[in-house]
């Protein structure tokens, strides 16, 4: 197994794959139908592969060195304790936005409130927030609110999948930046506010060929600076959150600072801090909106 396995890595790795021996052993897991517990015990006993799984895994591997992700191939991506379904016109979540899930968590601690907490995903893409957020948290009620048909679908074969416990979960299909707006019935009634907009530069085009090719450009792009879109989500939060309320935004390593700028345009969004992911890089924002009063 050992030499199959070293064999794939190699090809993923002239393929210019990041990360070709963990994905290599990914592979061959879900071509075997084993967990990576189970494929690490037989590799240690040197087990041989069974003629119909290498057959099975080299056309993985062929699709994997063809850029494709690992998580369209295997058809699920890890986030928190989560295994969400993902594939085709979602976007893969990412690792770094599982602080975002943390600090809600946590800031919901701190609110302590009497009633059960509202919370609000906008661009909620394949559930990873949502449903992380619903499934963590002892009682909560959260709507997860996204516009493309595809991402929407997605999410909701994680919904299907996950059990809320206390919480209640809703994903619709609605448009982040005009939220607010439509639906009069939430203004001012959330607790918090979270979100994962688009926010790369429309001309920013990314290197990695999964994601320039296969992650919707629909959750990319934020405009010509890359803040366009998350500008006018900063104005929809600002209506949706009650005085007190949270609000934490997603956003690249660079734009921190003009984050905290659009915050502060705001009536009544303010306290604005960045804080970094787990490489040190700024990744998020945050801010409370505040009553007349405190201004």
């Amino acid at each position: 197994m050992s030499t199959v396995l070293r064999g794939a890595a190699q090809l993923l790795a002239r393929a210019d794959v990041p990360n070709p021996d963990p994905d290599a052993a990914a592979l061959l897991a879900h071509a075997w139908g084993l967990d990576a517990a189970e494929l690490a015990r037989r590799r240690l006993l040197g087990d041989t592969v069974p003629a119909g799984v290498t057959e099975v895994f080299a056309q993985l591997i062929d699709r994997r060195r063809q850029r494709v992700p690992l998580q369209h191939i295997v058809g699920v991506a890890a986030f928190r304790h989560l295994e969400l379904q993902v594939g085709p016109g979602v976007f893969v979540p990412r690792p770094e936005t599982e602080l975002l899930v943390t600090e809600v968590l946590e800031e919901l601690e701190r609110q302590n409130n009497a009633h059960e907490p509202l919370v609000i995903d906008l661009c909620s893409g394949s559930g990873a927030i949502t449903l992380s957020l619903a499934t963590e948290h002892p009682r909560l009620s959260i709507i997860g609110v996204e516009r493309e048909a595809e991402a929407l679908n997605w999410s909701l074969k994680n919904l299907a999948s996950v059990n809320l416990g206390d919480s209640t979960a809703e994903l619709i299909s609605g448009d982040a930046t005009t939220f607010a707006d439509d639906s009069p019935g939430v203004r001012g009634s959330a607790d918090v506010v979270v979100t994962n907009p688009p926010y790369v530069p429309d001309e920013a085009v990314p290197r990695d060929a999964e994601v320039r090719e296969h992650d919707p450009a629909a959750a990319l792009y934020g405009g010509h600076t890359g803040l366009e879109i998350p500008a006018l989500i900063i104005r929809q939060a600002e209506k949706l959150l009650r005085p007190g309320g949270f609000f934490i935004m997603e956003h690249s390593e660079e734009q921190g600072p003009a984050a905290r700028e659009l915050i502060m345009s705001t009536a009544s969004l303010r306290q604005p801090a960045t804080y970094p992911d787990y490489t040190g890089r700024d990744r998020y924002t945050v801010a409370h909106r505040v009553t007349e009063d405190d201004l």
